[in-house]
Formats: C-alpha cells, structure tokens, sequence
C-alpha cells in the first residue's frame, strides 16, 4: 500500500509573523516591501490552506484587504495638486506595524533563551533588569515570572476571536505616556500589571505595551513587584520615576527608535 503524500505547510500565529517571515526569507528591506510581490505570497499561501481546507482567521483575511488596498493605493498616479509632504507612503502604516512587531518578537526570543537558561541553572533570579530596591516585604519579579504572566495574557486574548473591522493603532511613545498616567492617578503608585495589558484593545496593543513596560524598566522608572511569591505581579513606581519624566509627562530622554 503506498504511503498517503503528505503536504506541510508553515503555520504562524498572526498575518504580521507571516508578512514577517516573507520579508525575511527574501532578505527584503522592510522599509521598502514591494507591496504587489508581497501581497501575491500573501495571498498564495491563504490559497494554500483554502485547499487544505484549513480555516483562516479574521485577521488573516482583514490583512489580506488591506494589502489589496495598499497596492491599489500604490498604482495611482500621484496627486499634482498635492505637494511634497501629501505624497504620503500608503506602505507607512503597515511598515510601522511590522517594524514593532520585529521588535517584540526579538525581545520575546532573547527572554525565551534567558528563560530556558535560569530553567536550567540554579541560580539567584536575574534582578539586573530591573535596578533598584523593591518596597519593604516585596519581591522583585524575575524576566521568567514576566515572560510567563504575558504569554498567558495573550493566550487568553488569543481565545477570543472577533472581527476587529478599525484597529487602533499605538506606538511605544504613546503607551509609556498611558502607563504613567495611570501609575500618576493610582493612590499607591502601583498597577496591576494583568490589568493593564487586559485593558488593551487588540494583541497589537498588548505587545506595544510590553515593550513600553520593558523600556520604562530600562529607564529605571518602574520596578516589578509581588507582595508575595507566586503573587500577582505589581507595577510601582520606581524611586527614579519623577526624573525620568519631564514636566509635561514626555521622557526626558527615549531612544529615537521608540518615537
């Protein structure tokens, strides 16, 4: 009896880690995709699992149209009554979406190895990450105990599936802008960290957010507690925080990359 042929096609948890791994196999600069080259693979591989009569997700479809937008945005003819700066890149969104999704899956990558490292080695927990004392009778959190609580934040966001028809869209900038608000408005000066990245609109904004918190640690101006071991993990204002800010709430100074 012969041996059924099989066909493998790659899976990817979102369209963003699909468009991701096109531009990356063809060494493309993602500050210039070739949108009508990058929309026929796109749209070839949702082929694919039609035929294999797999189901595609709404957000696979929803990127679909907007890449069919995009390159009928693209073969228009420029404006001659728009000047210079109307001439706007119809690529500049998606690029911006990609461009901070390369940056979470890199951070996630290098926390996933340091995890897989400290699961091996016993070893005090890595607190160089995130400098300064804790409160009295509080626990640093450990990039393990963090790595984890945001893995099961967007499996639960992963679980519940919806047609997002306008997506909001949020850079770093604007997310640290958000959390020092709300830290500012807390009576303790502490957050729930489940909270925070629940109250996101969309996953999209939910990584946004982890790399605003990742950044804002960096700065020194919060600190990641638990009032208990296995507690929940807490977001306090470090001791550092009011230098970090100036007066009008910006960071005095954030790396350009997160403008």
């Amino acid at each position: 009896m012969a041996t059924p042929y099989k066909i493998q096609i790659p899976m990817y948890e979102g369209p963003l880690d699909l468009l991701l791994d096109l531009i990356r196999k063809q060494e493309i600069n993602i500050h210039d995709i070739p949108i009508a080259k990058i929309t026929t693979q796109y749209l070839e591989y949702l082929h694919k699992l039609d035929e294999l009569n797999i189901d595609v997700s709404a957000d696979f479809i929803y990127m679909a149209a907007t890449l069919i937008y995009i390159k009928s945005k693209m073969l228009l003819p420029p404006d001659p009554l728009a000047g210079s700066e109307g001439q706007e890149d119809p690529r500049a969104e998606l690029v911006q979406r990609l461009a901070e999704h390369e940056k979470f899956k890199n951070a996630a990558q290098l926390l996933y190895q340091k995890q897989q490292i400290e699961e091996h080695v016993w070893s005090k927990p890595d607190k160089s990450l995130y400098e300064g004392e804790a409160a009295e009778g509080e626990i640093v959190v450990s990039l393990v105990d963090l790595i984890k609580m945001f893995q099961q934040v967007l499996e639960r966001r992963k679980e519940v599936s919806r047609i997002e028809l306008q997506h909001e869209q949020f850079t770093v900038a604007q997310m640290i802008a958000q959390l020092r608000a709300q830290l500012v408005a807390s009576e303790n000066g502490a957050l729930s960290l489940m909270r925070f990245f629940e109250a996101c609109a969309s996953r999209h904004a939910m990584i946004v957010a982890f790399l605003a918190l990742l950044e804002m640690v960096r700065l020194q101006a919060v600190l990641l507690v638990q009032e208990k071991q296995f507690g929940e993990i807490l977001v306090r204002k470090h001791k550092m925080f009011d230098l970090v800010f100036d007066e009008s709430g910006g960071i005095r100074q954030i790396d350009e990359e997160y403008r």
